[in-house]
């Protein structure tokens, strides 16, 4: 059965339906597989087995009363890290939460039971969700299944790992800066990271955290974009809050082929170099649809200053992520802020200036923010997608210094760790939703050694505009590829 490794999620769903494989024994084979491949790899890091067993058992007698659960009925899964699943713990990898026991599911686990899912397992993540990288000290390091002398990415590092080696045919992420889609695009499977609160987040935050976190979004990774749309779908729709007036109706994509899209380019900005690899990745994708018949624009832009843009992303970013941190750590953030010479402008400064904005500054983050928004409204009227890199180069060896004192090598220019924010804030800015497309599949890059991704970014809730593209392009063979060996 080694060919089911790599099936996909809803092609093991189906061959449950037609009696080809039973739950049970499918879950037996992941989890014998994932034991026997993990250790080199760390992607999956706690276990969660005989609950899987039974639920897999009730899987099974339900489809012998002729009971069907739902499209992912008796598929097994790993889930990442940072979301509660009852019983098991949620660390976001900061040993201040190493005993912290999830008491219930979060909202997405519900669904995606719901749905027939199998959960099996956790998947790794960084401290606080917040690197390209994905170790902590608690779990130790994730490697990549295509090297593992380099990283699978961050925050989802975890769950995009176990997809690459196919200890896992569906796994679930979450993104404020690219963390579903740098580890899709350095293990090359599919990330979506959808609109933001298209899919309610409860249940994946810091323990005592109710509020839904501004940029922050929950979202599948898979190796087909058909999983990938799948997974939105289950997890989609209102909270209990605004179920009385709210209803999921979002709009199915319009594209029959390719020839039907018209998709605006941009390969390389100054702010934020990119490889000639991952150019040339861009490049394709853009031939590909001009192949077909549809229409590339490589000079289109929304009304935005870029530059400007990208510096009032990582304002509301730090701003955000710095709120989230133990009172103590905050006042120290305000002591060192407090220290700055006012003529500092310094990149280092302005993170911390950020970290500590008033009010005032994030409202005004924020009105800047929702003019962009409409910027990109007007731009989606004559466009139906942005597509761009998501990372600069392919996944990099693993790095654990502290984080001023790392960088990246883009074509043997060094540049800063963290300038690669400004590919994952176009979509996560604005709120836009934006899918990550594996390259490797197609002929002309068979013979890739490390995987390279594409971002599709659409309109505000156009999630199934970018991925039904995603999709079209996965049949013209911007596929996923296994790395070698598993």
């Amino acid at each position: 059965m080694t060919e089911l490794a790599f099936e996909s999620g809803l092609a093991l769903a189906e061959k449950i339906r037609k009696q080809e494989v039973g739950c049970l024994e499918l879950l037996d084979y992941f989890l014998e597989r994932a034991h026997r491949l993990n250790p080199k790899l760390n992607a999956i890091i706690e276990w969660d087995e005989e609950r899987a067993r039974a639920r897999a058992r009730e899987a099974d007698a339900a489809l012998v009363r002729g009971e069907i659960w739902g499209p992912l009925h008796g598929v097994p899964m790993t889930v990442k890290e940072s979301y509660d699943v009852a019983g098991l713990h949620t660390t976001r990898g900061n040993p201040v939460y190493r005993d912290n026991v999830a008491r219930r599911d979060a909202l997405a686990i519900t669904r995606l039971r719901q749905a027939g899912a199998v959960i099996f397992g956790k998947s790794n993540v960084p401290l606080n969700l917040a690197d390209f990288q994905s170790y902590n000290e608690i779990y130790g390091t994730t490697n990549n299944p295509w090297d593992t002398a380099r990283g699978p990415g961050g925050s989802s590092g975890g769950s995009a790992a176990v997809l690459a080696a196919g200890l896992a045919p569906l796994e679930t992420g979450s993104d404020i800066g690219g963390s579903i889609r740098n580890p899709a695009h350095f293990c090359g499977v599919f990330g979506h990271k959808p609109t933001w609160g298209l899919l309610p987040p409860r249940g994946h935050a810091a323990p005592g955290v109710l509020a839904q976190s501004d940029l922050t979004v929950i979202g599948p990774l898979a190796r087909t974009a058909t999983d990938c749309e799948a997974l939105t779908l289950a997890m989609a729709g209102p909270d209990e809050i605004h179920a009385a007036g709210y209803r999921l109706a979002l709009q199915p994509s319009p594209f029959a082929s390719l020839a039907d899209v018209k998709a605006a380019v941009l390969i390389d900005h100054p702010r934020a170099r990119v490889s000639q690899a991952v150019q040339g990745r861009v490049q394709a994708v853009a031939d590909a649809i001009r192949a077909a018949g549809g229409s590339v624009d490589f000079e289109a832009r929304p009304d935005i200053d870029l530059d400007a843009g990208h510096a009032n992303y990582q304002m509301l970013l730090w701003s955000v992520m710095a709120s989230r941190n133990p009172e103590d750590a905050y006042l120290k953030l305000q002591a060192q802020a407090a220290t700055l010479d006012p003529a500092d402008d310094s990149a280092q400064a302005q993170v911390l200036r950020a970290q500590v904005a008033s009010f005032r500054d994030y409202s005004l983050a924020n009105e800047h923010r929702t003019r962009q928004r409409w910027a990109w409204h007007e731009f989606f009227r004559r466009y139906d997608v942005l597509i761009s890199p998501i990372m600069a180069t392919v996944a990099f060896p693993h790095d654990h210094r502290p984080f001023g004192e790392r960088s990246l090598d883009v074509d043997g220019e060094t540049r800063p760790y963290f300038e690669q924010l400004f590919w994952a804030g176009l979509a996560i800015a604005s709120y836009l939703p934006a899918t990550v497309i594996p390259t490797g599949g197609h002929p002309d890059f068979a013979d890739a050694t490390l995987p390279i991704g594409v971002q599709i970014i659409g309109p505000e809730f156009g999630d199934l505009k970018t991925l039904g593209i995603a999709k079209l392009l996965e049949a013209a063979g911007f596929g996923f590829m296994p790395p070698p060996g598993y």
